[in-house]
């Protein structure tokens, strides 16, 4: 059976269809909806600050797009050479990228983000610029990168909204996310524990990234899931930055609820007109969001069989959907 839904119906003539902790000065956070990258609460979160080692969840982003995870890297001496945090490469050695990878984000490397970079970007240079390339893509629109690493630079700036969007979309990448969720790595030689204290204790913690410099102090990221509702925290320069985490994460489990907006099946429209979607679509609402439908619809011919399903609470937008559209005979 068909079912009923009130939408707006928006014609388009032209162009193409898919063109409440106390908060230290210069720190912020954010804490979105892990599925939909809507925000559901924040305070400074589109504010730029530096992330010192949250770089390097972009920095797997990039690598896994970039190349094989099984390629091997070659260990050059401005790899070994970096200041900071390291997993103690040896120049010249032959090494596999899903280990780079395990020891950037476990162990925060900064050898091993050098590496990386030269492999997957030809130079650290190169690399840089795909970091800042597909940060523009993929709509990180206040984020800029000056290293694979995290270490200071004045330039080198993101936001906590920024930052939570990043681990979002590393945890979608299905080669990354088994290195993402370990709390132990074991292999090579090498014994390690996540740095995400989080990650190894708390059950709800499946993911994260820690970080530290002196210019941008304590910064965090983590991704909790509780049963089907699951989200991402981030915080920057907050010293209490475990026991907030946890309490922000907590905080969304109580007060919202994973819903369906959008069922697999057909929809009727006025005009004679059937959509029919795929798969449901869910999100996490709380008992005062207001969620809304807009169907935009195409009158150039050649792209008459689909439609735009947008899902809206609040008025905003949080997530878009392509569905197909029918004519009822």
């Amino acid at each position: 059976m068909r079912k009923q839904i009130a939408l707006l119906l928006v014609l388009l003539l032209v162009g193409a269809l898919y063109p409440h902790f106390t908060q230290a000065q210069g720190s912020s956070y954010a804490v979105i909806d892990a599925k939909t990258g809507r925000l559901l609460e924040g305070s400074a979160e589109h504010v730029q600050l530096p992330i010192a080692s949250l770089t390097k969840m972009w920095t797997a982003v990039v690598v896994a797009q970039e190349v094989d995870l099984k390629e091997r890297a070659k260990i050059s001496s401005n790899a070994t050479s970096q200041e900071g945090s390291s997993i103690y490469l040896k120049n010249g050695e032959d090494t596999p990228v899903d280990f780079l990878l395990y020891g950037l984000m476990l162990r925060s490397g900064n050898d091993a983000a050098v590496a990386l970079a030269e492999h997957a970007g030809g130079s650290v240079v190169g690399f840089v610029k795909l970091m800042n390339d597909q940060a523009k893509l993929m709509g990180l629109n206040n984020t800029y990168f000056q290293n694979p690493s995290g270490l200071h630079h004045e330039e080198h700036l993101s936001t906590a909204y920024d930052t939570a969007l990043m681990l979002k979309i590393a945890m979608d990448n299905k080669a990354l996310k088994p290195i993402l969720t370990a709390p132990y790595y074991k292999g090579n030689g090498k014994h390690w524990e996540n740095k995400h204290k989080l990650v190894r204790l708390d059950s709800t913690a499946i993911a994260g990234k820690t970080g530290f410099t002196k210019a941008a102090g304590r910064t965090l990221a983590t991704y909790f899931k509780d049963g089907d509702e699951e989200v991402i925290v981030v915080t920057l320069n907050q010293s209490n930055d475990w026991q907030m985490h946890q309490q922000l994460a907590q905080n969304v489990f109580t007060q919202y609820d994973r819903v369906e907006v959008i069922e697999k099946g057909s929809y009727d429209l006025p005009g004679g007109l059937v959509i029919k979607t795929d798969k449901p679509v869910y999100v996490l609402k709380n008992k005062k969001d207001q969620v809304s439908h807009l169907v935009i619809l195409n009158r150039k011919k050649s792209l008459q069989k689909v439609a735009r399903w947008e899902v809206q609470i609040n008025g905003k937008t949080i997530l878009t959907q392509k569905v197909h559209i029918e004519r009822m005979e």
